[in-house]
C-alpha cells in the first residue's frame, strides 16, 4: 500500500502522466502483445489496473484529479485514497491518506514545500483559447508549445525531453511533475500512416511513446525516490455501440488504465 501522507511529508517528489484519451482495453492490448516493453518493466506485477475515471473528457477528469480524485477501482470496496482535502469532522481518513488543508491538491502541496510543474500536452493546456488558462493556471508554472501536440509525431519525446530538464533544473526541492501525453489524442492514425482514428492506431500511438515514458520513470529514479503514477483522463470510443469520441458515459470512455508505484 503506497502511503501517500509519508510520501509527502517525507518531500519525495512525485510524477503525475495522463495518457490522454487512452482506452483500458487498448493499454492491456498492448502490453500482452508486447507492444510496450518500457512500461512492461515498470508496471507491478498484474499491469495495469481496470480502473473508472471521475470525468469523460479532459477538463473535468483533470479538475477531479487536481483535487484529489483519481481513477476508481471498478468493485464496491475502495482502497485508502492517495490524497483528500480535509473532509468534515464527522468523517474519519485513513493515517495512509495525505490530508491537505488546501481546495485542491496542487495548493495543498504547495503547502508542504512543492514546487507544481505542467507540462501540457492537448490543446486544454495551451492558454490558446479562453478555457486553455483554466487547467495550467492551477500550476506554479506551465509549460506547452505546439510540438507537444498530438498532430505532431514525435509528441512525447519532445515533452519528455523537456520534463526531464524541468525536473533537473528544480531537482533542490520537491516536485509534482505533471505531464499530460497527447500522442494517444485524436488524431493518431498517422502512427499507422492513415488519416482514420481506431483502437489500433491508439495502440500504435502507445507503443510510439512507451520507450518516452519508460525514459522519463527511469531517469528521474535513477538517483531519487519518486512517487509515480500514470493513468489515463478518459476513453475514446471507435464506434463501440455506434458511439464516437469522448465526453460520453460510455464503458470505452469511463474505463481507463491505472497505476501507483514508489521507485527509486
Amino acid at each position: 500500500m503506497i502511503k501517500a501522507a509519508e510520501i509527502v511529508h517525507s518531500g519525495t517528489s512525485i510524477l503525475f502522466v495522463t495518457l490522454d484519451s487512452l482506452r483500458w482495453d487498448v493499454a492491456q492490448s498492448a502490453l500482452a502483445e508486447g507492444l510496450t516493453p518500457g512500461l512492461a518493466g515498470l508496471l507491478p506485477t498484474g499491469g495495469w489496473e481496470r480502473r473508472h475515471t471521475p470525468g469523460s473528457f479532459t477538463l473535468p477528469a483533470h479538475m477531479a484529479f487536481f483535487h484529489g480524485f483519481l481513477p476508481k477501482l471498478p468493485q464496491p470496496t475502495q482502497p485508502p485514497r492517495l490524497w483528500e482535502c480535509r473532509p468534515p469532522a464527522f468523517k474519519t481518513v485513513p493515517p495512509e491518506t495525505f490530508v491537505f488543508e488546501a481546495p485542491s491538491l496542487l495548493k495543498g502541496l504547495r503547502m508542504h514545500g512543492y514546487r507544481t510543474i505542467c507540462v501540457g500536452g492537448v490543446t486544454y493546456f495551451s492558454r490558446q483559447t479562453p478555457l486553455g488558462h483554466v487547467l495550467p493556471d492551477l500550476f506554479d508554472e506551465d509549460h506547452w508549445r505546439t510540438e507537444f501536440c498530438s498532430p505532431e509525431r514525435d509528441s512525447a519525446r519532445h515533452q519528455v525531453d523537456h520534463a526531464l530538464e524541468l525536473a533537473e533544473t528544480h531537482r533542490s526541492r520537491p516536485l509534482l511533475l505533471f505531464v499530460n501525453i497527447s500522442a494517444t489524442h485524436v488524431p493518431h492514425g498517422h502512427y499507422l500512416g492513415d488519416s482514420t482514428d481506431t483502437w489500433q492506431s491508439q495502440r500504435a500511438a502507445l507503443a510510439y511513446a512507451d520507450p518516452h515514458l519508460s525514459r522519463l520513470i527511469t531517469t528521474l529514479t535513477s538517483t531519487q525516490r519518486w512517487l509515480i503514477i500514470v493513468c489515463a483522463d478518459h476513453g475514446d470510443a471507435f464506434g463501440d455501440d455506434g458511439y464516437h469520441g469522448r465526453g460520453i458515459a460510455h464503458p470505452s470512455v469511463m474505463t481507463v488504465p491505472f497505476t501507483a508505484m514508489v521507485r527509486s
